[in-house]
């Protein structure tokens, strides 16, 4: 790293969810983890880090101490609870006052560097950077106009108004951070980025927490039947995630399964428009038969959900839409082969035929075909499961946090320092390009 800058004292900001929340409740997922375990790791290297998230609860501290180096910020802005992610544009500019008034109570040029995570922090951030006067790095983690080009039945399609903010912010951001190739494409394709702002930095697993252990040992923790064979769902419970597709599709083969030891094991809660029937999955159990035969965890801690994948004897990814799969990668770092819808991100987190399968699609009897195929091979699933922890070693958060370092290097090195007033306003001096989606 030498003679790239890198910056003293980073703002992160993650408007409509708290790295500190519990991934699979409410709106955490990947995102979550994502911040939490890079902000860790930058603070280990001497960056301070200053996460900026939003209130949800009046017991919330302005200021945690979450880790040595890591400050996380719990800005007020709108009611504490009863809010859904669709509604927090509203709370924009509460949000992004909170955040100005923090770095106006520190000397000028108190931060060095702005890292937004999701469209809502990249419209704070965009606001902050031309305040500030310091680059702005952006990741989507997800982008609208992908997700509409592959809703689940029935699923409701992102607002207009979500896909334009996140073009602006695409326009603005001084580099833009892909989780794999096919994002970087995606942003070229759906939003017009320029290629040349982009940079591929694929996520990580915590390869200290997510490792092989003994099946029986991590059953005997969970207290699993030890004979089951257990297919399990990590997620939120949502259509976007499709755990409806992977319960139709193993309902034949737990019906026909002449031992009774096949289960599905669903781990997560209800999100996004699964908040509308949050028994969705449980009445569909019920209605194929399958009831018995499926068990409901509530969502994990770390160390337990390590668990939860070592005792499987494969973990389903069934989503429409994935920037990455992060659940796929920690699944296989714990010795577990995967069987994946090929969308996203999961093409990198997966190797097909190696470490598990990638299923085209999501139609339920293509699923239950390959669902049958992979447990009806036994020694095929433990090549696979060999092979998943050496896969899974790629994908560590040193790594993800050195090609950031790379890109904060790149930002602070390209920024053009200079007036508010006297700043060209990107993006909007010719028409903006039709949007696809």
């Amino acid at each position: 790293m030498t003679g790239v800058p890198r910056p003293r004292r980073l703002a992160l900001i993650s408007v409509h969810t708290s790295p500190l929340a519990q991934p699979g409740t409410g709106d955490a997922g990947g995102l979550n983890v994502y911040v939490w375990q890079t902000a860790r790791r930058l603070a280990r290297r001497g960056i301070e880090v200053e996460i900026f998230t939003r209130a949800t609860s009046s017991s919330d501290e302005p200021l945690v101490e979450a880790a040595p180096g890591v400050t996380v910020r719990n800005v007020v802005a709108g009611p504490f609870d009863g809010l859904d992610k669709r509604d927090l544009p509203g709370q924009l500019c509460a949000f992004s006052a909170g955040v100005l008034r923090a770095e106006a109570a520190h000397p000028r040029g108190y931060y060095d560097l702005i890292h937004s995570h999701y469209w809502l922090s990249g419209q704070v951030g965009w606001l902050a950077r031309d305040r500030w006067q310091v680059p702005l790095v952006h990741t989507a983690h997800t982008l609208a106009a992908v997700k509409n080009t592959s809703l689940a039945d029935g699923d409701t399609a992102e607002p207009m108004g979500r896909v334009i903010g996140e073009q602006q912010v695409v326009a603005e951001a001084d580099r833009l951070i892909a989780n794999t190739r096919a994002e970087a494409s995606e942003l070229v394709e759906f939003y017009a980025a320029n290629p040349a702002k982009i940079d591929v930095v694929v996520p990580g697993v915590d390869l200290d927490c997510y490792s092989p252990r003994p099946r029986a040992q991590a059953r005997a923790a969970l207290g699993l039947d030890p004979d089951d064979v257990l297919v399990t769902f990590v997620g939120r419970i949502q259509p976007l995630k499709a755990p409806d597709v992977l319960l139709a599709a193993a309902a034949p083969l737990i019906r026909a399964d002449p031992t009774g030891r096949l289960r599905l094991l669903i781990v997560g809660g209800p999100s996004g428009t699964g908040l509308e029937r949050p028994t969705a999955l449980a009445d569909l159990a019920r209605d194929l038969g399958v009831a018995d035969r499926v068990t409901f965890l509530p969502p994990q801690a770390p160390v337990d959900l390590a668990n939860v994948f070592a005792a499987s004897n494969l973990v389903a990814v069934p989503s429409y839409s994935e920037s990455f799969g992060l659940v796929a990668v920690e699944a296989q770092a714990c010795g577990v082969p995967v069987i994946a819808a090929d969308v996203g991100g999961l093409g990198v987190a997966v190797r097909d035929g190696v470490t598990g399968r990638l299923v085209a699609g999501h139609d339920i009897d293509v699923w239950t075909r390959e669902l049958k195929a992979m447990l009806d091979d036994p020694a095929g699933l433990e090549r696979y499961a060999a092979a998943a922890p050496a896969h899974a070693q790629a994908f560590s958060w040193e790594h993800t946090v050195d090609a950031l370092l790379t890109s904060y290097g790149a930002a602070m090195a390209g920024f053009p320092r200079r007036s508010p007033l006297g700043r060209r306003r990107r993006g909007w001096l010719k028409p903006r390009p039709r949007m696809a989606g």
